[in-house]
């Protein structure tokens, strides 16, 4: 199968990866262009990017793909040479840009969308972060036949995975990735033979996943210990949720819902308890115990060691409204 690969993230290098090594002939990778990171801003080139050059594969960084958009240059540059590599199919996984409808139309099997969802549930960008947010059981890898909407094509393989009490976005990520790339790897083996069958989405139980903003990063304590834990770890390794307490932003990277009633008279994040297992914490309706706590600075660090450098006594609040991204 000869496929042109559109992608950015680690996501999507884990995939081409996979596709790579199972044989297809790969003459050209899509990428978004090289942006400034660390903490000298240099620019740095995606992780797509960084495996095509390591394995000798062209490839193009068009800023859009509208041939009547802002770039209209770079589109017909993209243009000439996704025509010019003679694909079969284009994979897509988490590309970043928008696909016109002459870019569907040119690979002779179209293009091939792995998705990190269980579709239509958490179509969007951000359907990892989202799922673990709103406490699913299970998520899984949606092979798309991409149409102009919004992640709304046929579904061509679905395959389900649970989500673990202790999944992060980090680590679910990992999973899905190496998920993804091995089902897309099926499925163009199934393309090659006539054997896929698209299967339109369903009308019912269509969510959208909204791309994760730094704000969301705060902690509100007045929701329930339930709610807290998954957004924060929902929200690692990215944004990181956050709160204020003693004059500094402390991120939390672990917490767990802790048997115990909230004693009468304490507020929202006024640590209750503190020993070596953890910080306990109030919350709407229980508490909260965090396990790994960073300081401005400073590394993550378990609770224990933590509390060695930095002092958290009963009865100190964590704030509840602030601006707690990096």
């Amino acid at each position: 199968m000869r496929i042109i690969f559109a992608g950015t993230p680690e996501f999507a290098r884990v995939a081409l990866a996979q596709l790579h090594a199972a044989g297809c002939d790969v003459p050209l990778v899509l990428t978004q262009p090289d942006r400034p990171a660390g903490r000298g801003m240099k620019l740095q080139a995606s992780s797509v990017k960084q495996f095509a050059l390591d394995h000798h594969i062209p490839v193009a960084q068009p800023r859009s793909l509208r041939l009547d958009g802002k770039y209209p240059e770079d589109a017909a540059a993209a243009r000439a040479a996704i025509e010019s590599a003679q694909a079969d199919a284009m994979v897509v996984a988490a590309y970043g840009l928008i696909l016109p409808q002459w870019v569907l139309t040119t690979p002779r099997l179209g293009c091939f969308n792995i998705h990190a969802s269980l579709l239509p549930r958490w179509r969007g960008a951000a359907p990892i972060h989202r799922a673990i947010e709103a406490g699913d059981s299970e998520t899984g890898i949606t092979i798309m036949q991409m149409d102009v909407g919004l992640d709304t094509g046929d579904m061509l393989l679905v395959e389900k995975i649970a989500i673990l009490p202790t999944d992060t976005t980090g680590s679910l990520h990992d999973r899905l990735a190496a998920q993804g790339g091995r089902l897309m790897v099926e499925a163009l083996a199934l393309a090659a033979c006539g054997g896929l069958t698209p299967v339109r989405q369903p009308e019912q139980g269509v969510s959208y996943a909204h791309k994760i903003e730094k704000h969301e990063a705060a902690i509100d304590w007045t929701q329930s210990a339930a709610v807290i834990a998954r957004r924060i770890r929902a929200f690692n390794p990215f944004p990181a949720a956050a709160s204020p307490v003693a004059g500094e932003i402390l991120k939390i990277w672990e917490a767990a819902v802790w048997p115990g009633t909230v004693p009468a008279g304490a507020r929202p994040g006024e640590v209750l308890a503190v020993s070596e297992q953890g910080v306990d914490v109030a919350a709407a309706d229980g508490v909260l115990r965090l396990t790994r706590l960073q300081k401005a600075g400073g590394k993550a660090l378990d609770a224990a060691q933590f509390l060695r450098g930095f002092a958290l006594t009963p009865g100190m609040v964590f704030g509840t409204a602030v601006e707690a991204a990096p």
